[in-house]
């Protein structure tokens, strides 16, 4: 079950009075259960599960309300207007019959060309069903976006003009199902008012008998007319700015209800000259579809109406409806930018009913009181490592440059995002979520360990860490110092131009303050980053070997990824040395091939030394290990149906698995991140471990991609397995920073739940095929660690 499904779960609460308002809720959750195909993109998602301000936007526009390339055009403009603004755009639409809650740009496209696309329906209520059954593509009315938008808890849609009573209706009984649909859909309508070719007294009076609110968004209480800014009618509710606004959707939330409301907005002033002129367009209009019988067809009435009004005016209609289109767009986002902001406030902050108690006992007023960071249980997980805050400026495109082309020299219009970051902290806040998607009762046994300055950096560090549910009391605050920042400059085209990495503090951490936090819960496993002095690692690590808690390194980059070797050494020429210093390590290739070269040079020398040779001895690899390597060089590096082509050749050729062999007396457990071609996992399960493993019974098998090697004693199993990447699209990818670090994320809550997860073949497989897909779905989201990784127990 994903974030949404479990977000959208209906909470049935039946009157203790009586039964007499059973209504059935509709759900994502209930929906995806029965395998209904919908498709919600993952940027969309992930901003739902953060609580961040979506705007949902229809499609109509795009299929039946303005000609190609215009509606195109305009559709763009309208989701940078949400994103100017502050918010998430989900533009909703139906794709071969697949319903698309936030649309990919070449899906935008094709419903937008509408030359090539001519089945393309329109979908109200009653289309919805046909057109998914018969794989239709189809442009959502303000109906079936408003279903979407509460199907998948987007508070704030915006739109050009609501639908209404069509004049004439007390005979024809044209009334647009828009306004039923705003009766169970908890959904905030910003539109410019209802369109001009409508009864617009009849529309208010109808919503006034559905019970919906009405709401005008300006400085009068006028009700806006489409092109006008005043269509004769008062509303009776006003509000000035998105606050506001926002408040009321949230009033509507807090009591139950379960009906949207209407935000009026006016079309911009410069627009209002034209507006009589078009508004006698209009009625001409009207009159013509009355003698020629389009008035009453029902759904074609309005897009005939309308690409008669633009005749009529010669296209000046078009350029308002676009301002008009492109300014709710705007305010919509400031809406949705304001309700994010109260429910959060809503979380962070007791509420205080005014309700007649008798006074608390003190026992009871105890029991009720939030948790003490010291009533935390012991964590099984402990990660040190570096935690940033990190700054990205992406400028907006500049016309007639691509690329790189738009770095100007200068300041330029575009989005600054400021984030929480630092591998350390990704790395716990993966684990965290996926633990935690397993048991609530795994929230705490994550803690981090990172040094942070008193500084307002330091103190949006601990808000965001806290927001994700992690745990905080393992930061360390370091007087004097600043926080970690790493700040990146992008162009449009998401290349780096360059910017400024500020991470001292972290290697000004003391290991005696991390032994403190260590001492005081006592962890099965020891998580580090490469981030810190040599001195801290090496102190860390002699203190795990000491108390037999497994290690778990995490190389960081080429240059920081041998940082553990004095370590090592040190764990070396302890008294007494039986197994490696580092249970498990994560580099990937080119990181793996320093390391080896570190191992074999002056003045550490690993490989001369006696515990070296010792392990090498045990395993007693031969001439059969390497014609098994030779066959498996020869395997694809990709699963049968990925369409990518190669061979693990470069295992032998590039020595990969020499280095990999060699290194295993250092660190008991390697996984080798490849790229596209792969993890390598080489380990080694040696003494009384090697007879009781299942991998005792296992064999090499080539087509299985993996070798297994016994030592004549029986007392040494190396274990050398490959594992296809999971194939992911181009365009799917939107961010490729924080993969790995999920994938290590992953690695460690697995290990953290079953700690012999790499002596049970079925188990590694686990491991692995989990960590892959925490990977995927951080490659496919905005944010440094997917909060999708909260549904991975759900699969």
């Amino acid at each position: 079950m994903s974030f949404l499904q479990r977000r959208a779960a209906p909470l049935l609460r039946p009157s203790t009075a009586s039964l007499r308002c059973k209504r059935q809720t509709s759900s994502l959750a209930a929906a995806l259960k029965e395998h209904a195909p919908i498709d919600v993109h993952p940027e969309v998602e992930e901003a739902l599960a953060h609580g961040r301000p979506v705007v949902a936007l229809e499609t109509t526009i795009v299929t039946h309300g303005m000609p190609y390339p215009a509606n195109l055009e305009t559709a763009r403009s309208v989701e940078s207007n949400v994103r100017k603004a502050g918010a998430i755009p989900a533009t909703i639409g139906l794709i071969e019959g697949r319903v698309k809650i936030g649309l990919e740009p070449h899906e935008l496209e094709r419903l937008a060309d509408v030359r090539k696309n001519t089945s393309v329906v329109k979908l109200s209520r009653r289309d919805i069903g046909p057109a998914i059954a018969l794989k239709r593509d189809g442009g959502t009315t303000c109906s079936a976006t408003l279903i979407f938008s509460a199907l998948a808890g987007i508070k704030v849609f915006s739109t050009g003009g609501l639908g209404g009573v069509h004049r004439g209706a007390e005979s024809t009984m044209d009334i647009s199902a828009d306004l039923h649909e705003l009766t169970r859909c908890p959904v905030g309508l910003v539109s410019a008012g209802v369109k001009s070719i409508l009864d617009i007294g009849r529309t208010l009076e109808y919503l006034e008998t559905l019970g919906v609110p009405v709401v005008s968004y300006g400085p009068t209480d006028d009700f806006p007319a489409f092109y006008s800014r005043r269509s004769g009618f008062k509303s009776p509710w006003r509000v000035e700015d998105p606050v506001s606004a926002a408040r009321v959707l949230h009033t509507q939330k807090q009591i139950g209800m379960s009906n949207g409301a209407l935000f009026a907005v006016p079309i911009p002033e410069e627009y209002e000259a034209v507006g009589q002129e078009l508004q006698r367009a209009v009625e001409q209009a009207v009159l013509e579809s009355e003698a020629n019988g389009v008035s009453r067809r029902g759904k074609e009435a309005t897009p005939w109406l309308l690409k008669r009004v633009g005749e009529l005016t010669a296209g000046k209609s078009l350029a308002s409806n676009i301002a008009l289109i492109e300014n709710t767009a705007l305010v919509g986002g400031q809406i949705a930018v304001a309700y994010s902001q109260l429910a959060k406030e809503r979380h962070t902050k007791p509420s205080h009913p005014h309700v007649v108690r008798s006074s608390p006992s003190p026992a009871a007023d105890a029991s009720s009181a939030t948790t003490k960071v010291e009533e935390l249980q012991p964590a099984k997980l402990v990660i040190v490592g570096s935690a940033a805050v990190d700054i990205t400026a992406r400028a907006d495109p500049v016309p007639g440059a691509t690329g790189s082309n738009n770095n100007l020299h200068t300041t330029a219009p575009g989005v600054v995002a400021l984030t929480a970051g630092g591998v350390g902290r990704n790395v716990a806040e993966a684990a965290h979520r996926i633990l935690t998607s397993y048991s609530k009762d795994h929230s705490s046994v994550t803690a981090l360990v990172s040094p942070i300055g008193d500084d307002p950096f330091g103190q949006l560090l601990v808000s965001e860490t806290k927001q994700v549910g992690l745990r905080t009391d393992g930061f360390i605050n370091v007087s004097k110092a600043r926080t970690a920042v790493c700040n990146m400059v992008l162009d449009s085209a998401g290349g780096l131009i360059g910017g400024v990495a500020d991470m001292d503090v972290i290697r000004t951490l003391d290991a005696a303050k991390i032994i403190d936090v260590l001492e005081k819960h006592s962890p099965n496993l020891l998580a580090m980053d490469a981030n810190m002095s040599h001195e801290t690692l090496k102190s860390l690590v002699l203190y795990a070997n000491k108390r037999n808690i497994r290690t778990f390194f995490e190389p960081t980059s080429v240059p920081k990824s041998t940082a553990i070797f004095p370590a090592v050494a040190a764990a070396l020429n302890a008294a007494s040395i039986e197994q490696a210093p580092v249970t498990f390590a994560t580099p990937n290739v080119l990181e793996l091939a320093h390391m080896y070269q570190e191992a074999c040079a002056s003045p550490l020398e690993l490989t001369a030394h006696r515990y070296w040779w010792q392990v090498i001895d045990e395993m007693g690899l031969g001439p059969e290990f390497r014609m098994e390597l030779d066959q498996l060089a020869r395997r694809s590096a990709f699963d049968g149906d990925d369409v990518r082509t190669g061979n693990l050749s470069f295992l032998v050729d590039n020595g990969i698995a020499q280095m990999a062999i060699n290194l295993l007396p250092f660190f008991q457990h390697l996984i080798i991140k490849c790229g596209e071609r792969g993890l390598i996992a080489a380990f080694r399960v040696s003494g009384e471990q090697a007879v009781s493993s299942a991998w005792a019974t296992h064999s090499s098998n080539v087509f299985a991609r993996q070798i297994v090697a016994r030592s004549r004693s029986g007392r040494s199993v190396v274990v050398f397995k490959h594992f296809p990447a999971v194939q992911v699209a181009e365009d799917k990818i939107v961010n490729v920073t924080g993969a790995g670090d999920s994938l290590v994320g992953s690695m460690l809550a697995t290990l953290t739940q079953n700690p012999t997860a790499f002596e049970e073949p079925e188990a590694l497989d686990g491991l692995v095929a989990q960590a892959q897909l925490a990977a995927v779905y951080t490659l496919q989201s905005e944010h440094a660690v997917s909060p999708r990784l909260s549904t991975l127990a759900d699969l």
